[in-house]
């Protein structure tokens, strides 16, 4: 039987260690089958955060995994692998396996490039996904998850990316496996965290796709804790589209990306720009020393010249210049018109770049920088939370599908005991904010924003409001606040809106103590 001791070293932090104890501990008091699901959620407990990368189709979601992951590999022409789900991993040694829906597993080669390769070559009817291991540093605590375009796609991948991450139950002749049923598959299957890709217009029906991609993550409804969007393809907005943008695409993309966090909120922690192509192509080793030599000659153009020849791609290929029309074409697909412009804009301000400088030029064009770490300040630091959050609610809903109501009360009173310890109060707080993002909990508009900020971050300056404030500000905000919100508790709320003032009171007193350790 694995033990907790066998886990520990690879938890997430002490919330997880909790989770895995109390699973460990009920193993014996429980079915087999739920105990069987209890393993399964050991096994998820110890393994990287899982991020899913979703969104509607050709909204650039492998592009943004290869520049996440570091390297080209997922592929981003539509082909059946486009229509899996792909799972990139860590492993000691590369390589890429196709599952079958029957648990066979078969090794598949790289193509010449170095990428997964489009097409299988194999019955694609009987695939379930793709499992890629990679030696990649940053697969070390955070697996990606590549899924297929939602609400546009063919129902069968759709109904692939569903089963695979637990919002749909397997196909009827499918076999069952690690003695789970459906629902307990469900409930211990699916990503813990979401990246959403959106592109220019947030259609009306994303809120719709996001909440119903995300009601698989581990049982948990999305919401600032576990959800981030990014704008892709920020470099094709139209600055004279967005008001306020002064004629610069970059402030014209943070704008729409401001409006977007409104309209997705509070499904996300926040929506950031990006240009996924121009990080894929500086982040992978896709931009050469010979793609820097054609930029410096293109740099050289008179003004006139150049300024035409950026007004359109089919100009940029054709237009008379020393540079070969075949050389820009290649510098297109690498960076598109806007990075070929930021390029050489760099270069005539300093000519004597070398590739590596206009790389990292054209990678901090890109915005990837701040989506990392967005992704750091929301998953990474938070893993421990969100995976022991995603490992309770998992265990909540096998002991719900359980027939035995004593298991089911064993169970609860052992989770009630486990968030009980002051240490375990991170936990109530996820609660409290799932709670209210999903609705579950009405709130005042304001109260409601007051607690998804402070159970949105980790960072005291920001749970507080007020980033940069003096120390002594900071101590008397919230002690000021755990006083409102215990009043409000006994005295405004209703039930469930109590239960969710009382979690509140106690982030307060938590932050004050801890503000007031500080000041000792």
């Amino acid at each position: 039987m694995t033990t907790a001791t066998d886990q520990q070293q690879h938890l997430a932090g002490p919330l997880s260690a909790a989770v895995a104890q109390l699973c460990v501990r009920l193993q014996s008091q429980v079915s087999a089958r739920t105990a069987a699901g209890f393993r399964e959620v050991l096994r998820r407990l110890s393994a990287p955060l899982q991020v899913a990368v979703a969104g509607r189709i050709k909204s650039g979601k492998s592009t943004l995994v290869n520049a996440l992951i570091g390297r080209r590999v997922a592929p981003t022409d539509v082909g059946e692998c486009t229509r899996l789900v792909t799972r990139f991993q860590y492993g000691t040694v590369d390589r890429v396996e196709v599952i079958f829906k029957d648990g066979r597993k078969q090794v598949l080669p790289f193509d010449a490039t170095g990428m997964i390769p489009a097409t299988l070559g194999l019955d694609f009817e009987q695939v379930s996904h793709i499992e890629a291991y990679l030696t990649n540093a940053v697969l070390r605590d955070l697996t990606v998850i590549d899924t297929p375009g939602l609400g546009s796609l063919d129902a069968a991948s759709v109904a692939r990316t569903e089963q695979l991450l637990g919002a749909a139950k397997p196909d009827e002749d499918e076999e069952e496996s690690n003695d789970l049923d459906d629902t307990s598959r469900n409930a211990v299957a699916g990503a813990e965290a979401v990246l959403y890709v959106v592109t220019q217009g947030v259609r009306a029906d994303d809120q719709q796709a996001l909440a119903a991609f995300t009601a698989a993550t581990a049982s948990r409804e999305a919401g600032p804790v576990n959800a981030i969007a990014v704008l892709n393809k920020a470099d094709t907005i139209a600055p004279e589209s967005v008001a306020g943008s002064d004629g610069d695409v970059w402030k014209a993309a943070s704008l729409l990306a401001e409006k977007q966090a409104v309209s997705l909120k509070p499904r996300v922690a926040d929506v950031l720009p990006v240009i996924g192509l121009l990080a894929e192509t500086a982040e992978s080793g896709g931009f050469t020393s010979a793609d820097a030599d054609a930029l410096k000659q293109l740099a050289q153009l008179d003004d006139v010249t150049w300024e035409m020849m950026l007004v359109s791609a089919d100009i940029f290929t054709t237009w008379e210049c020393d540079v070969p029309s075949g050389t820009r074409l290649r510098l297109l697909e690498k960076l598109d018109l806007y990075g070929i412009g930021q390029a050489v804009e760099a270069l005539r301000q300093d000519p004597d770049l070398t590739a590596g400088a206009l790389r990292r030029k054209l990678l901090d064009a890109s915005g990837l920088a701040t989506v990392r770490a967005r992704l750091d300040a929301v998953f990474r630091a938070r893993a421990d939370g969100i995976k022991a959050a995603a490992g309770l609610a998992s265990v909540t809903a096998l002991a719900q599908a359980s027939g035995d109501l004593g298991e089911r009360q064993r169970v609860h009173d052992a989770i009630e005991v486990l968030l009980a310890k002051p240490e375990a109060h991170a936990l109530r707080l996820l609660e409290a904010l799932t709670l209210v993002t999903s609705g579950a909990v009405a709130m005042p508009e304001d109260l409601a924003e007051e607690v998804l900020r402070v159970g949105g971050s980790a960072d005291v300056g920001e749970q507080l409001g007020m980033q940069g404030r003096p120390q002594h500000e900071l101590v008397a905000y919230a002690l000021e606040r755990a006083g409102w919100w215990r009043s409000f508790a006994s005295f405004g709320a209703t039930p469930a809106q109590s239960r969710v003032a009382h979690v509140v009171h106690r982030a307060y007193f938590l932050i004050w103590q801890q503000l007031r350790g500080n000041q000792g």
